[in-house]
């Protein structure tokens, strides 16, 4: 059997020559330019989340996340760091019985150290939004990066004074983690967790000097490393862990090395709290 096609015209000398490609759009029609995604949708069901913890040479990183109820507000939310203590203690409380879900999760100093500090935080803000008893469509966290999650998320730089269940999330994270730190001191008050909550203020480095680390204190971070060294006490990380440099503590992703209460200042500044500048 044989086929035949008509034969093609001839194009003419004047006869423009399509544009490369022209023939293989015109085929898939028109270019539809896609909107950028909407994280605003009146549907989604937003979770909030931040971390506390992540600078401090001891204890945990803790990370929090929050649903929040339209239908019950919460008045004076704002990032914990501009908080005082008994304004963050009288809001937690509000965060708990209010928010339409909540649920605070942590990762190790053992894990920090395997991890890294940014993997850890990581981590806990996982494991926070998927401890959730209510899954979420959006998660939105502080600062500028995103854990893995199953759920779509956003990063918002400065989120925690911006997003209300952002806020609460800071504000759940940093009571938490400075309960868990009042805790510890009784166990080593020769360290003032409960005054600096494992921050490496002149104290508790002055602290690391005198007495050494304990097994809270983080291995991966240098002064703590400096200190068991300075004991001979040589400090074995796990393959790929690093240690995290001074300069890295201090210049945080997370903004989170704030000072925030007033006897905290003094104490990173060797101060008197209620001293004139």
């Amino acid at each position: 059997m044989t086929t035949s096609r008509p034969p093609r015209a001839k194009r003419t000398a004047d006869a423009p020559k399509p544009a490369a490609g022209a023939a293989s759009r015109a085929k898939r029609g028109p270019t539809v330019v896609q909107g950028a995604l909407n994280f605003d949708s009146p549907a989604d069901i937003v979770c909030g989340v931040d971390e506390a913890g992540r600078g401090p040479l001891a204890g945990p990183v803790v990370a929090a996340a929050v649903i929040l109820d339209p239908k019950r507000r919460i008045r004076g939310l704002d990032d914990s760091k501009v908080l005082t203590a008994n304004k963050r203690e009288m809001l937690y409380e509000k965060i708990v019985e209010r928010s339409l879900s909540y649920c605070v999760a942590s990762a190790s100093v053992e894990e920090i150290d395997r991890l890294n500090i940014l993997h850890a935080t990581m981590l806990a803000m996982k494991r926070a939004v998927e401890g959730l008893s209510i899954t979420p469509t959006l998660a939105r966290i502080d600062g500028n990066r995103c854990p893995v999650l199953a759920v779509r998320s956003e990063a918002v730089i400065g989120g925690d004074a911006l997003v209300p269940a952002i806020s609460a999330a800071s504000i759940l994270a940093k009571v938490t983690r400075d309960r868990m730190l009042t805790e510890l001191h009784e166990q080593f008050p020769m360290y003032g967790f409960d005054a600096h909550a494992g921050y490496g203020t002149a104290r508790h480095l002055a602290a690391l000097i005198e007495h050494g680390p304990c097994e809270h204190h983080r291995r991966s971070f240098a002064p703590v490393r400096a200190a068991f060294e300075r004991r001979g006490m040589a400090v074995t990380l796990p393959d790929g862990a690093s240690i995290i440099a001074v300069e890295e503590i201090i210049d945080d992703a997370f903004d989170e090395t704030a000072l925030y209460d007033e006897a905290f200042r003094a104490d990173i500044e060797g101060t008197d709290a209620g001293a004139n500048p």
